[in-house]
Formats: C-alpha cells, sequence, structure tokens
C-alpha cells in the first residue's frame, strides 16, 4: 500500500519575478517552504523547482513530476510561497486546484493565507484572476519595449542569424562573420547550379561543415551554448531552406517576423505585411540579384533528380504554350538516354482533358537554342555595344509598356468587380433586414459574395505589386547588361548561367504533331527584358540550290506524314502497331535493362530507395 508521506515544497521563479529583487529567488523559496513545513511538522519536505520558466506556462519539468507523484498518491501536502508560484492562468489554477481536492491533497500558500485543511477561500479565485492579470499586464511591457525598439530600426532577435555575430562595440549591430558568411554564399550558389536543399544538405554533411547552431555555439553565441550536439556535422534540409529565404543577407534588419501570446511562450510566423524592414543595416552577404534568382530558381518546381541522378538544368523554366502548366522532363522508354519535357497537365486523368497535347519537347535541343541565342546575343554586344544596349533598352520599354497595359487592365476589371460585390452585399444586406430575402438565403448569399470579395481583393493585391515591379524593372536594362558582359567569353552553358538569364521557357506543340521531323516554336524569356531575339538571330542565308533541296525534304516529309494520318484513321497504323509491338518491346526492355545495369554500376539510385535503405534505380520523372 502507498503512504501518503510526502510533503511537496514547490518554488517557480520566472525572469519576471528576478526583477523583483531576492524575495523571489529560489533560494530565499525553499528557505522559507523548509522552515514553515518543520514548523507545522509535516513529513518528508521533497523540492520541486522550475528556475527561469514562466507561470503562463504549464510544461514545467518540476511541476510535471510533482503532477504525477500525486496522481501515485504518493504525496499529501503541496506547500507554495503564494498561489502565483502555481501559475498564471486562473482557469488552468483553478482545474489545478479541483485535481488536489479530488486525490485529497492538502494545499498550502502561505503568503496568500490558504490552507484547505481549514476550508474554501472565496476569495482564492479572484487572485488567481489578478495573478493572470500580472502576467498580462508584465507581458504588454515587454511588447511595448520591443516594439519601441523595432520601430526604431534596432534588431529584436536575440542573436543573430548564421553568417552575422554581434559587433563586440554595439550590441545592435550585426558584423560578418567571414567563415560562416562563405558557407552561406556557397549555399546560394549551389542552389543556382540546380542543387536542392537535400542535395546541399548531403554535401556539407559529407565534409564535416558545423550546423549553425553548434557553429554559433562554438563561437560562443547563438541560442544553443549549453547544448551537446548528437550530430554537429547534421545539416537539415529545412536548415538549408530558411538559410536561402533570409533577407538579413541582404544586410536588411527584419523585424516582428513572429509573434506570441503571454499564454503560450512558442513564437508563431505572421504575415510577411506584418514585417518592419529596414533597408541597409549591415553589409550584405548576398546581393540582391543573385538573392531574387534563388527565390525565382526555388519557387518554379521542386527538382527531384532524374533517371540519372542529377535534375535537369531546365527543370522549373519550361511551361506549355496552351495551358499554361509547368512541364517535366522524363527519360524516353526507348532504350536510350533522351531527356524530353512533356506538359505535365496532359497526363493527368482523364488524359487530354487539361491539355489537349503532350507539347513534348527534347531538352537538348532546347538547351542547343538557348546557348545559340546566348552566343548571339555576346557577338552582337561585342561587335556593336552601342546598338547592343539601344534594343536592350528598347526590349525593357517594350515590355514594360505590354506588361503595364495588361496588368492595368486587369486591376480595372477587378476593381469594378470589388466595387460591384461591395453593392451587392449591401443590397442583400438591407433586403434582408427589411424582411424580403429569408435569413438561410441570405447567409449563403453573403457567404458566396463575401469569399468572392476576399478573392478579388487579395488578387487586386497582387496586380498591384506586378505593376511596381514593372515599373522597377522598366528602369534597369543595365542589370541585363552587367549580366552579359559577365560571359563575353563563355564557352559551355552551365546550369548557373541558365538560372542567371533565363526565367522562363514557353513550348508550343510541334507543326507537324507525330512527326518524326519537324517544325517548333519554343520561345525563351530572358529575366529583366522578357523575349529579347538579337537581330538577324533567326535570318537563314541559303543558296538557290540549297533552298530547293531544303523544299523537296520538306515535300516529303508532309507527304509521309499525311500517309500515317490515313494509315492512323483506317485503322491499318494500329494493326502493324500489334503485331510488331511485341518484339520492339523485347529490344527497347533489353535496351532499357543495360542502362539500369549502368546506372547500378555507377551508384545511381532513386531518392525514396537512399531513405528506406533498399537500392533501387531511379524513376522517370523530375
Amino acid at each position: 500500500m502507498i503512504t501518503r508521506g510526502i510533503t511537496a515544497l514547490y518554488e517557480r521563479l520566472s525572469r519576471d519575478d528576478e526583477l523583483q529583487g531576492e524575495s523571489n529567488s529560489i533560494t530565499n523559496q525553499k528557505a522559507l517552504l523548509e522552515q514553515y513545513a518543520k514548523s507545522i511538522g509535516l513529513p518528508q519536505p521533497t523540492h520541486f523547482t522550475d528556475d527561469g520558466i514562466s507561470g503562463t506556462r504549464f510544461d514545467r519539468p518540476g511541476f510535471q513530476e510533482m503532477l504525477r507523484q500525486i496522481e501515485k498518491g504518493i504525496i499529501g501536502t503541496v506547500i507554495v510561497k503564494d498561489m502565483s508560484r502555481l501559475g498564471r492562468d486562473y482557469i488552468m489554477v483553478g482545474q489545478l486546484q479541483e485535481m488536489f481536492r479530488v486525490n485529497d491533497v492538502r494545499l498550502i500558500a502561505l503568503n496568500d493565507n490558504v490552507d484547505t485543511l481549514r476550508g474554501e477561500d472565496d476569495l482564492v479565485p479572484f487572485r488567481n484572476i489578478m495573478n493572470e492579470w500580472y502576467a498580462k499586464d508584465i507581458s504588454k511591457k515587454i511588447k511595448s519595449t520591443f516594439k519601441s525598439k523595432g520601430n526604431s530600426g534596432k534588431h529584436v532577435a536575440s542573436s543573430a542569424p548564421y553568417g552575422y555575430l554581434k559587433d563586440p562595440e554595439d550590441k545592435n549591430h550585426w558584423i560578418i562573420d567571414e567563415e560562416a558568411a562563405e558557407v552561406v554564399r556557397r549555399i546560394f550558389r549551389m542552389t543556382m547550379e540546380g542543387k536542392g536543399p537535400y542535395q546541399i544538405a548531403q554535401i556539407l554533411e559529407s565534409e564535416k561543415v558545423l550546423i549553425p547552431g553548434a557553429y554559433l555555439a562554438k563561437k560562443g553565441a547563438g541560442l544553443y551554448q549549453n547544448k551537446v550536439f548528437d550530430n554537429p556535422y547534421h545539416w537539415g534540409s529545412s536548415t538549408i531552406a530558411s538559410i536561402l529565404k533570409k533577407r538579413e543577407y541582404l544586410g536588411h534588419t527584419i523585424n516582428f517576423k513572429t509573434a506570441k501570446h503571454f499564454k503560450d511562450k512558442k513564437s508563431h510566423y505572421v504575415s510577411e505585411d506584418n514585417w518592419l524592414i529596414f533597408e541597409n543595416t549591415q553589409e550584405p552577404i548576398i546581393d540582391q540579384e543573385l538573392f531574387d534568382n534563388v527565390q525565382r530558381v526555388r519557387g518554379n518546381a521542386r527538382r527531384y533528380p532524374d533517371g540519372w541522378g542529377e535534375a535537369h538544368p531546365l527543370t522549373g523554366l519550361m511551361y506549355c504554350a496552351d495551358c499554361g502548366g509547368k512541364m517535366y522532363v522524363h527519360r524516353v522508354n526507348n532504350g536510350k538516354r533522351i531527356p524530353q519535357f512533356t506538359c505535365a497537365a496532359y497526363g493527368k486523368t482523364p488524359v487530354g482533358k487539361l491539355c489537349p497535347t503532350q507539347h513534348r519537347v527534347n531538352a537538348d535541343d532546347v538547351m542547343t537554342l538557348i546557348k545559340e541565342m546566348l552566343k548571339a546575343i555576346v557577338d552582337f554586344a561585342k561587335i556593336d555595344r552601342e546598338a547592343f544596349i539601344e534594343s536592350v533598352k528598347a526590349s525593357c520599354s517594350l515590355k514594360a509598356d505590354k506588361d503595364f497595359v495588361k496588368n492595368q487592365s486587369k486591376l480595372e476589371t477587378l476593381q469594378q468587380r470589388e466595387h460591384e460585390l461591395e453593392k451587392i452585399i449591401c443590397r442583400i444586406y438591407e433586403d434582408n433586414i427589411l424582411g424580403k430575402l429569408p435569413d438561410d438565403r441570405y447567409y449563403m448569399m453573403d457567404k458566396q459574395y463575401s469569399a468572392e470579395k476576399q478573392e478579388v481583393t487579395e488578387e487586386i493585391t497582387k496586380i498591384r505589386k506586378l505593376i511596381s515591379d514593372t515599373n522597377r524593372e522598366s528602369t534597369t536594362p543595365s542589370r541585363f547588361i552587367t549580366l552579359v558582359d559577365n560571359y563575353l567569353e563563355f564557352e559551355e552553358l552551365t546550369t548557373y548561367m541558365i538560372n542567371e538569364f533565363v526565367s522562363r521557357i514557353v513550348i508550343h506543340e510541334r507543326d507537324r504533331k507525330g512527326s518524326r521531323e519537324t517544325t517548333q516554336k519554343i520561345e525563351i524569356y530572358f529575366n529583366f527584358v522578357g523575349q529579347y531575339i538579337p537581330p538577324h538571330f533567326y535570318d537563314v542565308n541559303m543558296t538557290p540550290e540549297e533552298l530547293e533541296e531544303y523544299k523537296k525534304r520538306e515535300a516529303r516529309r508532309e507527304r509521309l506524314h499525311q500517309n500515317y494520318l490515313r494509315r492512323k484513321a483506317n485503322g491499318s497504323q494500329a494493326k502493324y502497331y500489334n503485331q510488331t509491338k511485341a518484339k520492339k518491346k523485347a529490344a527497347i526492355d533489353s535496351k532499357n535493362e543495360a542502362i539500369r545495369a549502368e546506372n547500378r554500376a555507377n551508384g545511381v539510385y532513386s531518392f525514396a530507395a537512399e531513405v528506406s535503405g533498399t537500392p533501387k534505380i531511379a524513376g522517370n520523372l523530375t
């Protein structure tokens, strides 16, 4: 049988309580409670302590251990200095008192003259309310202090982000920590090279680069100075993603990104429109252009490795001209290593409903087109720089004009609809008040129109931002010119270079769908200038003989294509396919197995297999 022989002496001290002096210290509380327990002869005084934890929290270790002992029937009496030591939430403290009563536990609060052995004190609920009010009042004062500091442009973060350290001469100023800053720059560069957060994390871990928490602790900074890390080199993809989103690396101070309630000490992220941004408050680690490019690259698409272990350089840049959807790269299942992009919407069930065709295009052909176009732009810049600069400015101006007209027209339409919805909502409200519209009908219509109005308002905000961005970009054609100047002598096209230059690529359907050799329209849109085509890029100078030969080839291809369409229409093509598909499939399967064997020899496995530990050849979709 368990005897109730323990007297729990519970002490709690928060950082706010420390401001009141020594009277609330843990040492003082312990001495006071021990002395009282001995003076009235209570058995086995045992301390349960929480130091530096707010009374608005009830996940305190010492407090929870005391509750476990009470539930086991070991504790018969609980002594505290005052009721606020138990907590500063009057509802929770009330429930706690009821729990003590049910378990026949005596509660003593010395300073509040509470002893349940003598009966209930009617003033206790009011004291609990005042204790909560005190916590709320302290929270308001602290928030007011932080608000004032944040509004003045000073950092409100308790520590500098990875890559910076607090200036020893001025704690409100951050200075670059070059060792960590170089890791940050490298993370941004690897993203531009086509690597995702998981791949970057794996690389840094393999190179034994300390994670931010461990690195800052080594420097005597950060929030984890006393923490023992199981693996100080284990980078997570979420850490990489967080670094890639930090505007602080641009040299800005970003205040009020998080908020918390005084009863909930866990911080919660707030919407970006509540942030307060002060620009150029410290030396930047990353320039604006690189930061913007990285956000665009990461926002375009998830960059899965393909069947050969690497994400294709064009992933996230390819779009379907008809449906506007993204296009993804596949390894063609014909025993060849030929990556092809197809429209993702086409393949969704039912096939062909969301988009009529695949818009299939060889990735290598697009890569060649980009390289040739960039070579032509660079040559133009070198041969006639003045003409090049003028053409870029004209292209920027044309892009800005087109975007402005399109967005302004859309904005006016949305604003008109917003005004109409406001009138409709007011009208149905009046009809409901006058009895012309039943309540159930009114609530349904109000919900519908209010939801639409919210969507329209959000869209107006987006369009206004687009107009603002367009106006800003139209004044910076020099950014594209500078970018071209950086690659005047380039030979090979790299993923980093593609992500710097290209914003999107729009793929149209082939002119002769089903024909192996045909023309296909591809639109390349560059950062800062949009669709820029250097002079004479598409000019084709043929001799009369070459032109005649070209016409003959095209006529033959068109004739063969029409024959194919007739066979397809009368069913003979399907019959031929059914007769030969088994033999063709066997040949292709043999070639595919040779590719898989080569992949296994090279250690190329799927992401899912790496996670599960089971080797498995990667799938075709990237």
